[in-house]
């Protein structure tokens, strides 16, 4: 991605979607991978918070490998732009565990 970036026209210029997706796709895959560390130190420091710790620990793994994979599938064919709720619901899903478990203990 970086190569051709400098160039005003790559993947169709700077405010195409499938340049903004490619975009948001590197910076899921960055930042979705650091919430699932922390979230994994979270869950050791404060002795397994969530309700049900390795279904919210599946949920955002699956949200941190397919958020990037549908950003950039998006980016090359636009009817994959339907496989988003697959990622959203899985983070929410092990971020809502993992806050039910603190207010629940």
């Amino acid at each position: 991605m970086g190569l051709f970036s400098h160039m005003e026209d790559w993947a169709g210029g700077y405010s195409a979607f499938r340049r903004r997706m490619l975009r948001l796709g590197h910076v899921a895959l960055v930042g979705l991978g650091i919430l699932n560390v922390m979230f994994g130190l979270t869950t050791r420091s404060a002795g397994h918070a969530a309700v049900l710790p390795n279904v919210a620990a599946g949920g955002m793994i699956l949200g941190g490998i397919t958020m990037p994979l549908c950003c950039y599938l998006t980016a090359w064919r636009k009817s994959f732009r339907h496989l988003f709720p697959i990622p959203v619901v899985s983070v929410a899903v092990g971020v809502f565990l993992l806050l039910w478990g603190w207010f629940s203990s």
